[in-house]
């Protein structure tokens, strides 16, 4: 027996381990990347809080202010805007 053989295996082992890459998952489709997901929770947060306090936190469903809040920042990250200041967050509230 070649003492290449055991070597050649190892190399292909090697580099089949040098190759691995951990992919990470993309963002929501048509948000910006430079928010991080923490920035975006915290995004969303507030605007369902605004929601809860615009009603003076009686009735509604917090579930549903959380996604339209969702889909109002991300409204707002597709459009460009980094981070929404509390009037952008507002102004597309109230135009729906």
């Amino acid at each position: 027996m070649s003492k290449s053989a055991p070597s050649g295996r190892a190399k292909r082992s090697r580099s089949a381990n040098s190759t691995t890459t951990t992919q990470q998952p993309a963002p929501p489709t048509g948000i910006t990347p430079s928010v991080s997901d923490d920035q975006r929770h915290a995004m969303i947060a507030e605007s369902a809080y605004l929601r809860a306090a615009a009603r003076g936190f009686t009735g509604g469903d917090p579930v549903a202010d959380w996604l339209a809040s969702e889909r109002d920042v991300d409204a707002l990250l597709s459009d460009g805007h980094e981070k929404p200041s509390r009037d952008d967050v507002q102004d597309v509230r109230n135009s729906r």
